[in-house]
């Protein structure tokens, strides 16, 4: 499979901010490790901490699956929202923190109803979950 990894805002500071809720390992570790898990597969990574690139990224996603991390971007973004409904391709809304468990805020996604599911509160291995669902 040809899986397509984008993370939102902030999370370019995995690593380095509130290590108690993100641990210690930088998004390029963890990417690595995706990687690895994956060694049979296609894995492509995307970062960035504007909605609009996080948009275009998935307007032009050359994947048979997005696991996307969109970061506090989930909880207001109708950009993003918009632009996964207007493509053809399965996304999984991810999260490594239990968002349920952290501010109210957080409880709210308006991405969840056009993604195909969510995984959250497994750290690194909320990427690993999410995108072993469509191997199933």
């Amino acid at each position: 499979m040809k899986f397509l990894f984008i993370n939102g805002v902030n999370l370019n500071m995995t690593g380095r901010r509130e290590k108690g809720v993100y641990g210690t390992q930088t998004l390029e570790e963890i990417n690595r490790d995706i990687a690895a898990h994956f060694k049979g597969d296609e894995c492509h990574f995307f970062q960035s901490n504007i909605e609009g690139e996080i948009c275009t990224a998935i307007h032009t996603a050359d994947c048979d699956a997005i696991i996307l991390n969109a970061g506090a971007f989930t909880h207001y973004s109708y950009a993003i929202r918009d632009a996964i409904s207007s493509v053809d391709i399965p996304v999984v809304e991810v999260h490594m923190s239990n968002v349920h468990a952290r501010d109210e805020f957080r409880h709210t996604s308006v991405i969840s109803a056009v993604c195909n599911g969510v995984v959250a509160g497994f750290g690194k291995n909320s990427y690993i979950l999410a995108a072993e669902s469509f191997k199933l």
